[in-house]
């Protein structure tokens, strides 16, 4: 068994707690021709998405629906069965069709990533920090009395349901350990070094999986370290890039692996995985860009082959790829018209398919605007 991530050491319960080296690695990480080759495909891929954003229509909302796939994804690894439809309905306004706490898991992720990105920019990022996205993540949750915003001051271990210390799959370090070790890692994540930023992102998400600092969320927040890395150290200029979907359908080798770092020191097989998960999940939210570039074009079209020239048809077109749900007040408002003519027009869109009813009701109707969030939500169910 390596001793290069660190070691498993005995305690006073008799179980043994790994305890992990610093960061960098010692041995530093060799970089073989397919890691090289990961690493250069991986970096295009990024490149390539940062600048797709800039011919979208309405980036700023395109981001924010990514947020909202991304929030979903890193939940359901931990458990929650949340739908994009759910959150929307509850962002909404509406009683969601899925569970309320479990939709508030999914709310509170978005609220910490936005919390996260706006407070790491330009500046350091720091224990503080770390637990004041903590806080925000489990407030009011299934975790919400478990040290909210507080390192752990008692020992957590990864096992199965009802497993004991001496039965888990994994013991972090105690207690006493968290403090150094996060300062370590907050070095590591703020200083300037030669490696590159795709390794050190991956690094920094496997150390922070490691040391779990926290007695619930460790996972979310750790998932959110590699957008806050990688937007601080302008590697994107929008949050945008996010491996929940990757690690989610290879979740069994995605553990094997960190625990092939703790047991044998295997940085590297870790980093080869890390890699090609940034190439595949950048190229996914490029192509699903185009696919929304590629829909308003269509729409548009489908406006014009049943003969609507009304500038408020394409009007509602353009809102559409900023409010997802929508009513004939939103409409009215916006447009400035008629309660009729919203009406109107809110039916037409219903009758073309563009628009689908959620509510069922006669009046106070809302509606989704369900090809945008077909889109958008794959890999969610």
């Amino acid at each position: 068994m390596s001793e290069r991530a660190g070691t498993f050491v005995k305690q006073p319960g008799g179980y043994k707690a790994f305890i992990p080296r610093m960061l960098p690695p010692v041995p530093a990480i060799e970089y073989d021709d397919e890691l090289q080759t990961l690493l250069s495909r991986a970096d295009r891929a990024i490149a390539r998405l940062d600048g797709i954003v800039t011919v979208l229509p309405n980036p700023e909302f395109f981001i924010a629906m990514y947020v909202k796939k991304e929030a979903l994804l890193s939940s359901q690894i931990e458990g929650t069965q949340a739908s994009l439809e759910g959150v929307l309905e509850f962002e909404a306004d509406m009683k969601p069709r899925d569970n309320i706490k479990e939709v508030r898991e999914v709310v509170n992720y978005i609220k910490a990533l936005e919390y996260g990105i706006k407070h790491v920019a330009g500046a350091r990022a720091n224990a503080q920090l770390f637990r004041e996205i903590h806080r925000i993540l489990i407030q009011g949750t299934r975790g919400s009395k478990k040290a909210l915003g507080e390192f752990r001051r008692t020992q957590n271990w990864i096992g199965l349901p009802g497993a004991n210390l001496f039965e888990a799959h994994f013991v972090p370090p105690p207690p006493e350990q968290i403090l150094p070790a996060m300062a370590n890692l907050e070095v590591f994540f703020n200083e300037p070094d030669h490696m590159p930023p795709l390794v050190r992102a991956a690094l920094i998400h496997a150390q922070f999986e490691t040391i779990h600092p926290f007695i619930d969320g460790n996972g979310r927040i750790g998932r959110l370290l590699i957008t806050f890395f990688l937007f601080s150290h302008s590697v994107l200029r929008q949050p945008l890039l996010y491996l929940s979907y990757y690690l989610k359908k290879n979740r069994e080798e995605y553990y094997n692996l960190l625990m092939r770092i703790r047991n044998e020191g295997d940085w590297e097989s870790w980093l080869k995985f890390f890699l090609k998960g940034i190439d595949e999940v950048s190229q996914e939210a490029a192509a699903t860009a185009g696919e929304i570039i590629r829909l308003k074009q269509r729409l548009i079209g489908v406006l014009y082959e049943n003969r609507i020239s009304s500038i408020y048809a394409v009007k509602l077109i353009d809102l559409l790829f900023t409010k997802h749900v929508i009513d004939v007040k939103t409409v009215t408002e916006e447009f400035k018209i008629s309660k009729e003519s919203g009406n109107e027009l809110v039916n037409r869109f219903e009758k073309l398919a563009i628009l689908h009813q959620l509510t069922g009701k006669q009046r106070y109707k809302k509606y989704l605007f369900q090809d945008y969030t077909a889109i958008i939500s794959r890999g969610t169910r």
